[in-house]
């Protein structure tokens, strides 16, 4: 019989109820170290002949990650759907249960078919509890069994993980088309990749992004006893060679950990940007006025600057340029100027000073028609530049333009009183 011949006679007897999850061992699979697993909650799923490793854990939403309890997801997804907030974080619509956290570990970091997932772990809420599921490759040529028993316990709308837009989901798709004769499709989801959110927020105070320094610096997470994430790979091919289980599972704690960690994370930036976080930074404040300015959320985007411009911070002046670009655009430029010039008089800041100088200089040209005010504010930048402060976006030679162009409006305005 062909192997896809016996996957379909075995589909009748696969479901994933506790009496499929509570089955002997194949007869014809020998698990070394069968109790050390069991210890750890880890049992077989078998395929004619060939098995998977299966761990599950349970938390009660009041267990304790960090500085969140898995509850705090449960509020962010409530306080999502009570928000008129278009946001790509946002979960309105959807229920607690629908939402698929999901991590993998890998024999690389590379992509493409060299490259072997070895765990899939999951988590999701199921009757009031985070249920957390790793799917476990007992050695290379095991992926049938291990993606089936996966994939028939996928049933979730979005799909929520931490770079795994790049990485985790492209492996699995590439993986998945080796074997996808014998295995259930890919289903359609959504996807919250919280990388790309956490780079938002936080790039201007951490110098890596990783999920463990964002869970370290942002959310209060200390691992203790962790094997660091580079290690896995040799882990487990140690393990696929001696059969001993002890430093796999020291690496399912650590995908245990990191999958924790998506949970509260979601819930920490659903704080940050619904501004229900009181310990919210004026930085991050700023951060998420400035996202939701890129998604034209501009009303929202224009309360958050509102609320922290009158401080001296750095966050502060560019809520203050923020809002002169905001008024601009609606062409209050009266309103506008008045915030290029607050943003103009903050000379701590002289990128930002630069920036003002010139917007307001624009305006006092093209609006108010005051060329001698507008020359003093290309004068201020200028000045500023040779200093040698800078702004990426704005040369010196453009000012001096610019300068040039009301000494000569000016000019022409005075030649025609003579004739006049």
């Amino acid at each position: 019989m062909t192997l896809k011949g016996k996957l379909n006679r075995f589909k009748s007897h696969m479901s994933h109820n506790e009496q499929s999850d509570k089955k002997a061992i194949d007869p014809e699979v020998n698990l070394p170290n069968q109790g050390r697993w069991e210890k750890e909650g880890v049992t077989p799923y078998f395929l004619d002949g060939e098995f998977c490793l299966i761990r599950k854990v349970k938390y009660p939403l009041s267990f304790k990650h960090g500085q969140y309890r898995l509850s705090d997801y449960l509020e962010a997804v409530r306080i999502w759907n009570e928000s008129d907030l278009k946001h790509p974080l946002s979960t309105k619509g959807y229920k607690a249960e629908q939402l698929f956290f999901f991590d993998t570990e890998t024999t690389g970091l590379g992509g493409g078919v060299g490259n072997s997932i070895f765990i899939l772990g999951q988590a999701s809420l199921i009757e009031n509890e985070i249920v957390l599921t790793q799917h476990i490759l007992p050695h290379p040529g095991a992926e049938i069994p291990l993606y089936y028993s996966f994939l028939n316990q996928v049933d979730y709308r979005t799909l929520v993980t931490y770079n795994g837009k790049s990485f985790d989901w492209p492996q699995v798709k590439t993986r998945h088309t080796l074997i996808r004769d014998h295995v259930p499709k890919l289903p359609e989801f959504g996807h919250f990749d919280l990388y790309h959110a956490a780079k938002r927020m936080w790039k201007h105070r951490l110098e890596r992004m990783k999920l463990s320094v964002v869970e370290k610096e942002v959310l209060g997470v200390e691992r203790i006893d962790d094997v660091p994430g580079f290690l896995a790979p040799m882990i487990y091919f140690d393990y696929v060679e001696r059969k001993d289980p002890e430093g796999m599972i020291k690496i399912l704690k650590h995908n245990e950990i990191d999958i924790l960690s998506l949970i509260t994370l979601y819930a920490h930036l659903s704080f940050q940007i619904l501004e229900v976080d009181r310990n919210q930074t004026i930085q991050e404040k700023y951060e998420v006025g400035r996202w939701l300015t890129s998604l034209g959320e501009i009303s929202s985007a224009q309360n958050i600057y509102m609320g922290i411009v009158n401080d001296d911070s750095h966050a502060s002046v560019s809520s203050q340029i923020q809002l002169g670009y905001i008024f601009k655009k609606q062409k209050d430029f009266n309103q506008s100027l008045d915030y290029f010039i607050k943003a103009a008089t903050k000379p701590v800041f002289s990128d930002l000073q630069i920036e003002a100088c010139v917007e307001a200089a624009k305006i006092l040209e093209h609006q108010n028609k005051d060329f001698r005010a507008a020359i003093n504010y290309c004068d201020i930048a200028i000045d500023l530049i040779h200093q040698g402060f800078e702004h990426k976006k704005i040369t010196i030679s453009e000012i001096q333009k610019r300068k040039d162009r009301n000494h000569k409006k000016i000019h022409f305005l005075d030649k025609r009183k003579i004739h006049e």
